[in-house]
C-alpha cells in the first residue's frame, strides 16, 4: 500500500468513525493494516481553567493521509455548535503540527451551509468556516449534500478540494430494497401511483433527480412568502401535471431543520387527498419544534413516514419520539468512498446517476 492512511475524529463522531474504520478493515486491501487505519481514538481534548482548548495528538500520524471525521450539528457527544467547531480547527492545526502528509476533513453534513447568502451587512458562516479549515492546511474535505452548489464555489481548489457526494443514492437505494423490490412493482405501482414533491420551487432540481431515478411524476411546490416576517409563508401552489389525489406523494429535501416549510405544505397538500404523504431528506437536523410538529402530523394520519440518513446523528431517543423515523446508515458509504480515494480509483462510479430499473436488474445480496 503506497499511501499510508488513518481514520481519526473529534469527540462529535467517534463512533461513527470507528465504524467506519471497521467497515474499511473488510476490504481485501486493507486487511493487514488494521492498526494503521484504527487511529480514531488518536486525539485528546483538554480544557484549561478558563475554558481554552487544545486538541493534542497521541500517536504517531507523521508521513500519513489523516481522514478527520467531525460534526458540528447535533452530535452524539452533546457538543454545542460553537465548540465543535472549535474542536475542530485545533484538530486541524494538531494534525498538521504532527506532519500528517495531507488532511482531509469528512464533514457529512456541513452545518455552516445554511449561512451560504453574500448578501450585504451580513456574515457568510459557510466562507468563514472553510477559509479558517483551508488556512489551516486542510488539504481535501469531503461532505454529503451541500445545501447548494454554489457552496462549492467558496473554495480555491488549487489549495483545498471539495467532493460534494451525493447521499441521495442511499435513499433511492433504501426506496428500491424495502418499498419497491422488484421491476413489476416499479412498472405497476410506482410510476403510476407515486409522485415526488420539492419543498419549495427551489428544491425542484432534487425532487426531479428522484422523479427521474424512478420514471415517476414530479410535483412542484411554489411558496409565496411574506418577507417582512421571518420564516412566514403566506401561500403554497401545488405544481402538477396530472392529479395526485389517490397518489403516495413523497416529499423530498437535503434537510428537515424545524419542520416549519413541510409542516404547512403537507397541509396543503392534504387537500388534494392523496393516498399517503411521506418526507425523504438526506440530514436529520431536526430543531425543535421538528418533532413536536412531525409527531402531531403523523398523529392526524397526514404524515406516513419520515426516510433519513444518519449524517446527522440521531439518538435512540428519536425513533420514540418519532416512531415513523427510519434512518438509513452512510457509514458504509464513507468508507468506501475514503478507499476509492486510498486506492486511487476512479470515484465516477460513486457518482453516477442512478437508475431505480438497472439497480433491480442488477443482482443484490438481501
Amino acid at each position: 500500500m503506497d499511501n499510508q492512511f488513518a481514520v481519526t475524529a473529534t469527540r462529535s463522531m467517534m463512533g461513527y468513525a470507528s465504524q467506519v474504520a471497521r467497515h474499511l478493515k473488510k476490504f481485501p486491501s486493507f486487511s493487514s493494516l488494521e492498526e494503521e487505519i484504527d487511529c480514531v481514538n488518536s486525539l485528546e481534548t483538554d480544557r484549561f481553567a478558563d475554558g481554552e482548548m487544545e486538541v493534542v495528538v497521541n500517536s504517531s500520524l507523521r508521513g500519513k493521509d489523516v481522514y478527520l471525521f467531525t460534526s458540528c450539528a447535533r452530535n452524539e457527544a452533546g457538543i454545542s455548535v460553537e465548540e465543535a467547531k472549535i474542536e475542530l480547527y485545533n484538530a486541524v492545526d494538531a494534525l498538521k503540527r504532527s506532519q500528517a502528509n495531507r488532511i482531509i476533513v469528512f464533514e457529512p453534513f456541513v452545518s455552516s451551509s445554511r449561512s451560504d447568502r453574500t448578501i450585504r451587512r451580513s456574515s457568510v458562516g459557510l466562507w468563514v468556516h472553510m477559509k479558517i479549515l483551508t488556512s489551516l492546511g486542510t488539504d481535501h474535505i469531503l461532505t454529503y449534500q451541500l445545501h447548494s452548489d454554489k457552496s462549492k464555489s467558496m473554495l480555491d481548489p488549487t489549495i483545498c478540494f471539495m467532493d460534494d457526494l451525493p447521499a441521495l443514492t442511499l435513499l433511492k437505494k433504501r426506496l428500491c430494497d424495502v418499498y419497491i423490490r422488484d421491476l413489476e412493482t416499479l412498472e405497476n405501482v410506482v410510476r403510476k401511483n407515486w409522485a415526488f414533491c420539492s419543498v419549495d420551487a427551489g428544491g425542484e432540481k432534487l425532487a426531479r433527480k428522484f422523479a427521474n431515478s424512478f420514471g415517476a411524476p414530479l410535483v412542484v411546490a411554489h411558496k409565496q412568502r411574506d418577507y417582512s416576517k421571518a420564516n412566514t409563508i403566506e401561500s403554497i401552489n401545488i405544481l402538477s401535471a396530472e392529479p395526485i389525489s389517490g397518489k403516495v406523494i413523497w416529499i423530498v429535501d437535503d434537510m428537515v431543520d424545524t419542520g416549519g416549510s413541510v409542516e404547512s405544505l403537507i397541509r396543503t397538500l392534504a387537500d388534494h387527498k392523496p393516498a399517503e404523504i411521506n418526507i425523504i431528506a438526506v440530514h436529520a437536523i431536526l430543531s425543535d419544534p421538528a418533532s413536536e410538529r412531525l409527531l402531531k402530523l403523523s398523529s392526524e394520519g397526514l404524515l406516513n413516514r419520515v426516510m433519513v440518513t444518519d449524517t446527522v446523528y440521531c439518538p435512540e431517543c428519536l425513533p420514540t419520539e418519532l416512531p415513523n423515523l427510519e434512518v438509513v446508515p452512510s457509514v458504509e458509504l464513507s468508507a468506501r468512498i475514503i478507499g476509492t480515494i486510498v486506492t486511487n480509483r476512479p470515484m465516477g462510479k460513486l457518482l453516477e446517476v442512478f437508475n431505480a430499473e438497472k439497480y433491480l436488474r442488477s443482482p443484490r445480496l438481501l
